[in-house]
């Protein structure tokens, strides 16, 4: 490869990389202002019933996903956000070094980061995620959650796919020749 090639490759790496950042960015914010709305809408108690299945209901969750582990106190909100400092640290260096061709992980990283990123924000700034969105079905509750866990949960999907299919087709390729 010659001086040129390389730095177009570069230009392309980054510009790829750029925009699944700002595509995070976006779900970032999506994520703080409907937390912003619904401690202005929902947190005294004002329930919002959309369908028979969804309703808008303020939470706020000091533990970790489901609810867990809600007792730490102080100890545990800050070892929640070192805890979740290091796991955006570790996906944005996942982020950075996986090929340009692998959208989906390239995808699963930036949904990962935007989650992660969101719910840190709120542990730093108010001690504890606000959860809001609720589903439902009959007398089944799902714990209630916000877009930041929605984003994880996608990009877990996505990682969890690549895992299980991506191995797949790497031992398929390598077998075929």
């Amino acid at each position: 490869m010659n001086e040129v090639q390389i730095i177009d490759n570069l230009r392309t790496r980054l510009a790829w990389r750029g925009a699944y950042l700002l595509a995070a960015f976006g779900i970032y914010i999506a994520d703080q202002a409907s937390k912003a709305w619904a401690v202005r809408k929902l947190r005294f108690g004002q329930e919002r019933h959309v369908t028979s299945f969804l309703a808008f209901i303020y939470n706020e969750n000091p533990g970790i996903a489901f609810g867990q582990l809600q007792e730490g106190g102080n100890f545990g909100r800050w070892f929640f956000v070192v805890l979740a400092f290091a796991a955006s640290v570790a996906v944005f260096y996942y982020f950075w070094r996986t090929p340009r061709n692998d959208d989906r992980m390239l995808g699963a990283c930036a949904l990962l980061l935007a989650g992660i990123v969101g719910n840190l924000t709120d542990r730093i700034r108010l001690g504890y995620v606000v959860d809001f969105i609720a589903l439902h079905a009959g007398s089944y509750h799902w714990p209630t959650f916000n877009v930041a866990d929605a984003s994880i949960t996608v990009g877990a999907i996505l990682l969890a796919c690549d895992v299980i299919f991506g191995s797949r087709k790497k031992q398929s390729v390598v077998s075929g020749q």
